[in-house]
């Protein structure tokens, strides 16, 4: 077993890896995805005052169960609109896409709505929690039909400490962060996110982390 003090360095190598730092700029659309996170919509909802984009497309259903499932009474789409209007955006600057279960059909049920639409943007900010960045990235690369678009990947930017055990509770979101790492190596060849490099030393991490007992997120 190892002790907290080291699950925690090696989860911040983890944590680190997960992150993209894209630098912002203005886009034609905010694309958040849903999770179990509501300082999400708080941080796009920040996004949006700054101008960043003129409208936000909320995608999200509920997750099917485990550690991320949510009880809101209402969709993840429809709650997070919610914290983002009391967070000052107008009602009517946001869409909503409520029957995505997973990230490829965030993507995919996103696009397909903005065609409807007739809004395909140029210039698309992703925003999503912490440990989703490089999966975000992976699976929008992947699904997005469009050749010609400028992507950004973004998520609230807080530090490991402030946000693993503060903003989500720590033994979930080290189970999450892992299991997103894993998902990331074996995803590209299910043909649901591209291939990214894994460096030895953060796939090291993961295998200690596994064997510490953070096994509660892994594909099976």
């Amino acid at each position: 077993m190892i002790d907290r003090i080291e699950e925690d360095r090696l989860a911040k190598i983890v944590w680190e890896f997960h992150h993209v730092h894209h630098q912002l700029a203005p886009a034609d659309i905010i694309c958040c995805f849903t999770s179990f996170d509501l300082s999400v919509p708080e941080y796009v909802a920040q996004l949006y005052l700054r101008g960043l984009a003129p409208f936000i497309l909320v995608s999200g259903q509920n997750a099917s169960g485990g550690l991320q499932r949510t009880d809101w009474g209402m969709t993840e789409a429809d709650k997070f609109a919610e914290v983002m209007v009391k967070n000052g955006v107008p009602r009517d600057k946001i869409v909503l896409e409520k029957e995505s279960v997973n990230s490829g059909e965030n993507v995919r049920f996103s696009y397909e709505l903005l065609k409807s639409m007739g809004r395909i943007p140029q210039k698309i900010i992703v925003a999503q929690k912490p440990t989703m960045e490089k999966r975000a990235y992976a699976t929008f690369r992947n699904f997005w039909p469009e050749e010609n678009y400028e992507l950004m990947v973004t998520s609230p930017p807080f530090s490991y400490e402030e946000y693993v055990g503060t903003i989500v509770d720590r033994e979930t979101m080290i189970n999450v962060m892992v299991g997103d790492l894993q998902r990331i190596k074996l995803y590209p060849a299910m043909g649901f996110q591209i291939p990214l490099e894994i460096p030895a030393s953060v796939w090291d991490a993961y295998e200690k982390l596994v064997a510490g007992g953070f096994d509660k997120h892994l594909v099976r």
